[in-house]
């Protein structure tokens, strides 16, 4: 009776810790699009590379820390194929997921300015669980003794994003396969339930528009909604300005969860480096041992020496 006591605890820990939060979330997302969406790949016209960083609830042991690796471009000179990377690392409590895809999209003009991308996301992830860093009450505990080490798990995902210089909208479920992270030695007659982790299915919803203030300055209301079933649906509703096509400042709001800050600076035509930070509206931005969630991101862009952008792009 014990050990199954321990059993549906440890599930319950680990379960929630996955479960709760699923993909990495990203306040920053709007720069982030092709973790998310395979169809954006090749969608800027540029070999884009994007490097981000994640601390989430800062000052709480064993909180979110995530950093991302993006490169996307487009293939041939007419553009309509797009080719992408992405290397994920999400650190959650005792947990270590690493999600490494490759993905590709075709671009379907659909008007003068209009164009439809499809695209397919292929790769895997794998998982590490440290039972060690685990507070343990009796430290000599086997349920305990064997950790899971690099656990694979294929992936395959799908989108379809159409854009505009001015509007963006797009659709996405970039893990489709259900996955069940099994603990072998957990396994016996006394216990009820066998797996630690299950992977869901999480579906994604984007959009944006641009709209000119003036000259000089550009506003871009955007939205992304993340639907996993088993968890509340996920609403970040953000609004961003940018300012002499050099700097962007813009707010958010993670429905029912967190409100933020964003600042971005455009360098140069290659870099723009960015910044956001969140404070939860929930009970646990009340405690002393959180100082909020902090996101750093720097691209960086090659261009063709016979093509630059006239303006650059906000999304």
């Amino acid at each position: 009776m014990n050990k199954l006591f321990r059993t549906f605890m440890l599930v319950v820990f680990i379960t929630t810790a996955i479960n709760a939060q699923q993909d990495a979330q990203y306040t920053q997302y709007m720069y982030n699009t092709v973790s998310v969406n395979p169809a954006y790949a090749g969608s800027r016209g540029v070999m884009s590379i994007m490097g981000l960083h994640r601390s989430q609830w800062v000052g709480l042991e064993g909180a979110p820390r995530t950093q991302t690796l993006t490169i996307n471009t487009p293939i041939g000179d007419s553009e309509r194929l797009g080719l992408g990377l992405s290397i994920v690392n999400d650190e959650i409590g005792p947990t270590d997921e690493t999600y490494f895809d490759i993905d590709f999209s075709y671009t379907i003009p659909t008007s003068e300015q209009g164009k439809l991308s499809l695209g397919l996301k292929a790769g895997g992830h794998l998982l590490n669980i440290d039972f060690q860093k685990l507070s343990q009450f009796d430290n000599g505990d086997a349920l305990f003794g064997n950790d899971i080490d690099n656990k694979f798990s294929p992936n395959v995902g799908i989108g379809v994003y159409y854009h505009t210089n001015r509007f963006y909208l797009g659709l996405s479920a970039p893990n489709l396969l259900e996955t069940d992270h099994f603990d072998e030695s957990a396994v016996d007659n006394d216990a009820a339930v066998s797996f630690l982790a299950e992977e869901r299915v999480n579906y994604y919803f984007i959009a944006g528009h641009v709209f000119d203030i003036s000259d000089e300055v550009k506003f871009k209301p955007a939205v992304l909604s993340k639907l996993v079933f088993g968890a509340p649906l996920q609403v970040d509703l953000s609004a961003n300005f940018l300012l002499y096509d050099r700097l962007t400042l813009g707010v958010g709001y993670r429905w029912s969860a967190a409100v933020n800050a964003m600042i971005g600076f455009q360098v140069s035509d290659a870099m723009m480096i960015g910044f956001a930070y969140d404070r939860e509206t929930t009970a646990l931005g009340n405690t002393q041992f959180n100082a909020g969630s902090y996101e750093v991101m720097l691209r960086f862009e090659l261009f063709k020496k016979y093509k630059r952008m006239l303006t650059p792009r906000f999304f």
